[in-house]
């Protein structure tokens, strides 16, 4: 390979664990998933490193180095050798760990200005893909999680309501509303059993599906009374940690 002077560097937080993240290098279908249909990798020192852009644009190398599940190596270039030949340059991908998930860091080297700059915008864009396709593997299922929460407030049993959050949120979780400011799991198990006693046989529903980004949910609830009848309505935003717990809700009526 000849001499590469030039680089691009990127830094991204992924809301995932960094085992699931570096899945996304080893094995072909969450690479094709990030990449393209039919894009393929062969996770070894040596093997064939294969993309195909859903346009059709093609580009190939091979791993230079891996480490699992920390870092990895490959050349990369084009398959019609413009702008870079196939093993034309040099990507260094590494992975530590994050307080909401994973920091990915990203290196690519090339031979010549001209050819980095072209892929500038590149990087932006793909890894914003990886960083969605990733989140949306780590947090499938919140569904069930968003449900879980909202039964939160008609169980009576604090013990059961204890043992539900520590299930699905963080010991740490911070809820804001209308009628909440409250902090850690032990300080809202006791704000839902006085919401019981002074809104009795309230109940909230989730509206809908949930809509997922980069570990942050956007809820529609419905509230109604004792009687059936409705109460309210709005939207909860959830954030979500990189093991799929609850870290904070915010609320709005509507």
């Amino acid at each position: 390979m000849t001499a590469l002077a030039h680089r691009l560097d990127r830094t991204i937080l992924i809301v995932a664990p960094p085992d699931l993240v570096f899945r996304y290098f080893t094995d072909s279908a969450r690479w094709a998933a990030w990449w393209g249909a039919g894009s393929t990798i062969d996770a070894r020192p040596g093997g064939r490193v294969y993309v195909r852009h859903p346009e059709g644009t093609e580009a190939a190398g091979e791993v230079i180095e891996i480490a699992p599940p920390t870092r990895i190596v490959f050349s990369y270039g084009y398959v019609t050798g413009a702008p870079v030949p196939v093993g034309g340059s040099r990507v260094t991908i590494r992975l530590e760990p994050a307080p909401r998930g994973t920091r990915l860091h990203l290196a690519h080297e090339f031979a010549d200005a001209a050819a980095r700059d072209e892929h500038i915008q590149g990087w932006r864009y793909q890894l914003s893909v990886f960083a969605n396709v990733v989140a949306n593997e780590a947090h499938a299922g919140v569904a069930a999680r968003v449900d879980g929460w909202f039964g939160l407030w008609t169980e009576t049993d604090e013990a059961v309501r204890a043992k539900t959050l520590a299930e699905i949120a963080a010991s740490g979780v911070l809820v804001h509303d209308r009628f909440s400011c409250i902090e850690g799991a032990a300080e809202l198990t006791k704000h839902i059993g006085a919401a019981q006693r002074f809104m009795p046989g309230m109940r909230l529903e989730r509206a809908g599906e949930p809509r997922h980004c980069q570990g942050l949910l956007l809820v529609e609830w419905t509230a109604s009374g004792a009687d059936g009848q409705p109460r309210g309505r709005g939207t909860n935003v959830f954030t979500l940690g990189a093991d799929g717990r609850i870290e904070g809700v915010t609320g709005f009526w509507m």
